[in-house]
């Protein structure tokens, strides 16, 4: 494929950067933090196999009514494990073999004691009936919780967001990343004239006797807690399909012309990430859009829609380029999570960049796939305008804490730097899809995809993320311009043993330069009378450039 360069002239008074490292965050995370996010022989000693919920949401007292059954494998013999549940939520009771068991909380945390020591390799249920009224999102969907809202025709409107906040806001489950069910059986309950739209498959729809209607999902993939979800309201369904997927897509019945016509874009993407990642991960449980009264969220096979039926993000262009209004951002960020996120997992909250960082980058994947390289890259660079570099992209670990929101953009870009580096598109395509196909349907950490990026591209790499990941300060190319017309480059960054090459140019001359530097001055080969005259390309190298005129 054909390369584009475009470049960002430095000018020695204007373009002098001092970006300055705001250190590591100092927060004070508390006990329920910790049991939250830790993991303790209480959580290590058994793994979760599958989730039956079945629960009944009243949409006018606003409250759930149910049981989780909570099936598990005994990994070391234990007499206590720990579930989690929101405190505001009642433990009605948790049932083991018939009998009643113990337990005690500890802020969201359910410790359950059994009477007798449960035997390694041992697969045990227990029952946990719960209720109560969970909590309604502030600021869905990045404050988590419960929205109920109402259609347009007046008709209760229902949807749950939790990540990040965690789907023990609204059920009881070990709620923890690096455990997830292998399938699920979600039944919900609502009253007769609404639907219950979950992951997975739609398996039966029961009358009850109550006024009420149980709609039956089944999720036959492992699935992170999060991703569990409920969308109550008077739906309309129709479908598609794409190679052997089937595309169901469930919206409110006044938006369904307007769903045909924007949800055509499914297609493209659909083309675009089989062929740059791989078949859509999750064919069993198949692949749905469901309108949402909030504006989205990455639910595994049943992704949450409300962007009003509009490119762009809620109306406008996070780029500033125009680029991000030639398609529908929910439609395809959310989606992509399914290759990244839902598929490809991480085990600690604090790698979450792993989730966000691909899926952002998949974003502009889809751009080149549609529009051409020149808008991925214009799109890339404009999204920069979205990075603080306040805070390092990993959170702390073992404390459910995430990294900032740089993971989204800065993310993406350190990726595309990663593509300049390797300078060889046939071989970025190849590696990134090699990257999926090795790590689909797995639990995985930074260091690991860092050690499968550096021993797959022909460079040394893990200095590289480390930069971008734990600090908050970009790689800063420091440039010398002598009174004999010499030119001379290095690195300054925090990490040690840092190498990355530099593509510049004389902008009066069409012959692009290429060259590696590290943290030592060196001297560059190319003809200058003024350093105006340096073309230095950013558009592919997230850096930063200061021109320092001391020796």
């Amino acid at each position: 494929m054909k390369r584009i360069y475009i470049f960002i002239f430095i000018f020695c008074p204007l373009l002098t950067i001092h970006a300055q490292l705001l250190g590591e965050k100092q927060e004070q995370f508390t006990k329920a933090d910790t049991l939250r996010g830790s993991l303790r022989p209480e959580r290590t000693s058994f793994d979760v196999l599958s989730y039956g919920l079945d629960i009944k949401i009243n949409p006018e007292k606003r409250n759930i009514i149910g049981f989780n059954d909570i099936k598990f494998k005994v990994v070391e013999d234990t007499k206590k494990i720990q579930i989690d549940l929101f405190e505001n939520m009642n433990v009605d009771s948790i049932v083991f073999n018939s009998k009643h068991l113990k337990y005690n909380r500890k802020h969201n945390a359910v410790f359950i004691d059994f009477p007798e020591k449960l035997q390694k390799n041992n697969i045990e249920t227990i029952r946990f009936y719960y209720s109560g009224q969970p909590i309604v999102a502030k600021n869905p969907p990045w404050d988590g919780g419960f929205v109920f809202s109402k259609d347009k025709n007046g008709k209760p409107w229902i949807g749950v967001a939790v990540q990040g906040t965690g789907a023990s806001l609204w059920y009881p489950n070990k709620d923890h990343l690096s455990d997830e069910p292998d399938q699920a059986d979600i039944k919900v309950s609502v009253p007769n004239g609404l639907m219950n739209v979950s992951n997975g498959r739609l398996i039966e729809e029961i009358p009850m006797k109550n006024g009420y209607t149980k709609w039956h999902w089944r999720v036959e993939n492992s699935i992170n807690n999060y991703n569990i979800t409920v969308n109550i309201g008077d739906y309309t369904h129709f479908e598609d399909s794409f190679q052997d997927l089937e595309m169901d897509y469930y919206v409110m019945k006044y938006n369904l012309e307007k769903a045909k016509s924007q949800f055509q874009q499914v297609q493209g993407m659909m083309q675009c990430f089989y062929e740059k990642f791989g078949e859509y991960p999750f064919e069993k449980d198949g692949f749905k859009l469901v309108e949402t009264p909030y504006l989205g969220m990455e639910h595994q096979s049943a992704v949450a829609y409300g962007n009003g039926y509009q490119n762009g993000y809620a109306g406008t262009d996070l780029s500033h380029t125009g680029v991000g209004k030639k398609w529908d951002f929910i439609i395809i960020h959310e989606s992509a999570h399914e290759w990244f996120g839902n598929s490809i997992s991480v085990a600690d909250i604090a790698d979450l960049w792993i989730h966000e960082g691909f899926t952002s980058y998949a974003e502009s994947v889809y751009v080149e796939c549609e529009f051409g390289k020149k808008d991925a890259i214009n799109y890339l660079y404009g999204l920069r305008s979205q990075v603080s570099n306040r805070e390092p992209i990993i959170g702390n670990y073992g404390v459910n804490d995430e990294g900032s929101s740089d993971m989204y953009y800065k993310g993406a870009n350190m990726l595309n730097t990663i593509r300049s580096i390797v300078n060889n598109d046939e071989v970025w395509w190849s590696v990134l899809k090699k990257f999926y196909q090795n790590f689909k349907h797995s639990i995985t950490n930074t260091e690991a995809v860092i050690q499968f990026f550096d021993k797959n591209i022909d460079y040394k790499l893990k200095p590289i993320f480390q930069q971008y990941l734990y600090h908050t300060t970009l790689p800063k190319l420091q440039l010398k311009f002598t009174d004999d017309e010499k030119l001379f480059m290095r690195w300054e960054t925090d990490v040690k043993n840092f190498e990355m090459p530099v593509e510049f140019k004389n902008s009066n001359k069409a012959e692009l330069k290429r060259t590696d530097i590290n943290s030592e001055w060196t001297e560059i080969d190319i003809e200058l009378e003024n350093i105006k005259d340096l073309a230095i390309n950013k558009f592919g190298f997230y850096i930063d450039v200061e021109l320092v005129t001391n020796n």
